[in-house]
């Protein structure tokens, strides 16, 4: 069943990322990741009173927000952290890089999620799951020759190397899921860890953009951002109903998510009519590929 959750999940984050990059045209980014925090918020809410002054109203439910320690809210400090170095990362990256290069890329993040369980936990890659390994490899160097066809150059692109960073982050914080899920219930670890992250997104715009936003892309309303917000909040429901399974495997569950990819391309190649669809749907079927390798080895 967690499996299920976790695909559901992967066809929301698509339509998340496309909103994302709608958001992200020619607009600033921080501005916009802010706001897609406050909305996260907005929704939690009133989720978030009704555990303070009736939470008799939410026991026993899917929503049920049980009281926790300061030691686990320092734990979700941490997470807001991670997460938030990862989506500044992604979004400016996001925003420069077509989403038919950008999409790929992010797909191999759980190859590094696989590699870190790896060492972290342990765990011993089997034949299926080095095959899926290498062909990730093999399809992220045909992806990389694909975007020198648009002017992108892997080694020397600013915004491939933040999208790097992105996976990076990405993949400690999928690490870190895991962790924190054993510790703390999962409806808490999503509530809680949008409100921290709200209030480092504050001092970030007060203090590192706002002073410099004349210097910078304006930021200009778009009706999208909202949009960003609910199919987030939606995605990472499903996503952490499915680690709050004892048997969940977070390289599978990162695996499925990333299959979300598929929606992404396959809606920004229509909405954005980007270019090398042919050549760059090849290399999307190799990431595919290597995830089904991984898939199949981890059953």
């Amino acid at each position: 069943m967690w499996v299920l959750f976790a695909f559901i999940s992967a066809a929301l984050l698509g339509v998340y990322d496309i909103f994302k990059k709608i958001s992200l045209d020619k607009n600033a980014v921080i501005p916009v990741l802010f706001l897609n925090v406050v909305f996260c918020c907005l929704i939690f809410l009133p989720l978030l009173i009704i555990s303070f002054v009736a939470p008799e109203w939410i026991a026993n439910t899917m929503f049920e927000m049980p009281p926790i320690s300061s030691s686990q809210h320092a734990l979700l400090i941490l997470k807001a952290a991670i997460v938030l170095s990862s989506w500044i990362s992604a979004y400016f990256a996001l925003k420069h890089l077509p989403i038919t290069i950008a999409s790929p890329i992010k797909a191999t993040q759980p190859i590094l999620t696989l590699l870190g369980a790896l060492i972290i936990f342990g765990e011993r890659l089997n034949l299926y799951q080095w095959l899926g390994v290498l062909v990730a490899i093999i399809s992220f160097f045909l992806l990389s020759q694909s975007g020198k066809k648009e002017g992108i150059n892997f080694a020397h692109n600013k915004w491939i190397f933040l999208m790097i960073i992105s996976i990076i982050m990405g993949t400690v914080s999928g690490l870190y899921d895991k962790f924190i899920m054993t510790k703390i219930d999962r409806m808490n670890v999503q509530v809680w860890y949008n409100y921290y992250q709200l209030a480092i997104m504050a001092i970030i715009l007060l203090f590192a953009w706002f002073p410099q936003r004349k210097k910078t892309t304006p930021f200009h309303w778009n009706s999208a951002i909202p949009w960003i917000a609910i199919f987030l909040v939606a995605a990472d429901f499903f996503y952490y109903f499915a680690l709050s399974y004892g048997s969940a495997m977070i390289s599978i569950v990162s695996l499925v998510r990333r299959s979300s990819v598929v929606v992404s391309f396959s809606l920004g190649a229509l909405y954005f009519k980007e270019r090398n669809l042919k050549s760059k749907a090849i290399d999307l079927f190799l990431v595919l590929v290597g995830m089904l390798l991984i898939f199949i080895g981890s059953r």
